[in-house]
């Protein structure tokens, strides 16, 4: 173990640049949705640019999320260049610290920033992100941002029989539908009719459905002023249902599962989405580790750029494998814990078995 001074010392080194590197990113991102936000409310004069960059501000802490884990991988990175070019870090090998050493207060503060974006930005963030979507459907019509499901699917079972409804868009936690288009099944399960709406909102026991258009096998089609579909179906099931998984607070998840399942729809993205908040803080450790045994080892060898660039590839690397696992998660074709947690074990045993070869073999 080294002393507290100069584990504070280099952890606050490490803070500081992963925070100006991820604020920057964070800057930059903000630059480029309000611009766009702006585009797109030039047609809406009740769009002004006070509303937009209200909008905007509590839409990127969501999408600057994705960005974390590079933060923490350029930040670490051009940690270890600085402390060595002012000779700080051959100074710490000269007394007898070994790699392992200084290389903690940077798996420390990397654990920290983990748990600090897992418990308390992540809820924050989607909160936030669901209020600046219903701002958005209310002076747009629709959100701007694509929906990961491409639209709202509930399946439900009541009085008229097993229903599937699709929308476009949901607002209101759920209970306010647009674009709906309703599937409706016997309770032997044949095919009745289908119902077309343009708005749908949920009350007690049913759905009202306005402006429906209804097309039933040998019958011709007819227009209803509005049509009322019974449901058993809650507020809290349908929110669960329209809620994307990448937008429910962290603290949520396991809820939403439970309900989202006993709706009748697959929770398996719900528990994917919480074992990888979970391994977020051992994949931020990894990334520390990738970038520790790429950017210290041209202390010896030279080949500066070389090797940065190669730790650069690297952590791109853990971050597709990270994706590809986490799309067949989603796909049920491995388990949630394994797609999440897999990806942060494996980049860091490999970090630390570069490290081990390079330093200590």
């Amino acid at each position: 173990m080294i002393g507290v001074t100069i584990t504070r010392y280099f952890a606050l080194r490490f803070l500081r640049t992963i925070l100006a590197i991820f604020f920057t990113i964070f800057c930059l991102t903000f630059v480029v949705v309000f611009v766009e936000m702006l585009r797109r409310a030039s047609d809406n004069p009740a769009a002004g640019a006070g509303a937009v960059a209200l909008m905007t501000a509590m839409k990127v802490p969501a999408a600057a999320e994705m960005i974390l884990p590079f933060a923490v991988l350029f930040g670490s990175m051009a940690t270890f260049v600085d402390l060595t070019r002012k000779l700080e870090l051959i100074v710490a090998r000269a007394a007898g610290m070994s790699v392992w050493q200084f290389i903690m207060p940077a798996a420390l503060t990397a654990l920290l920033i983990g748990l600090v974006s897992v418990t308390v930005y992540n809820p924050l963030s989607a909160i936030m992100k669901m209020r600046s979507d219903q701002m958005e459907f209310e002076l747009f019509g629709r959100p701007g941002s694509v929906r990961m499901d491409h639209g709202v699917w509930l399946r439900q079972h009541g009085v008229d029989g097993a229903a599937v409804l699709h929308a476009m868009e949901a607002a209101n936690g759920g209970t306010n539908l647009s674009g709906v288009s309703v599937n409706l099944y016997s309770a032997s399960g044949l095919f009745v009719e289908r119902i077309e709406a343009a708005k749908a909102h949920l009350e007690p026991g049913v759905w009202v459905l306005e402006g429906a258009v209804v097309s039933a096998p040998g019958e011709p089609t007819r227009e209803v002023g509005s049509y009322l579909l019974a449901t058993d179906l809650t507020p809290e099931q349908a929110a669960a249902a329209a809620t994307p998984p990448q937008g429910t607070p962290f603290w949520d998840l396991p809820g939403v599962a439970k309900r989202t399942a006993e709706a009748g729809l697959d929770a398996t993205e719900y528990r994917l989405q919480f074992q990888t908040l979970l391994a977020r803080p051992l994949l931020l450790i990894a990334m520390v580790l990738v970038s520790a045994s790429f950017s210290l080892r041209f202390f010896r060898f030279g080949g500066v750029a070389k090797t940065l660039s190669g730790g650069v590839v690297a952590g791109f690397v853990l971050y597709i494998v990270t994706k590809v696992l986490s799309d067949l998660g989603g796909a049920g074709m491995i388990s949630p814990f394994v797609a999440a947690w897999s990806p942060a074990l494996v980049g860091s045993m490999l970090g630390t078995l570069t490290l081990l070869y390079s330093e200590d073999g």
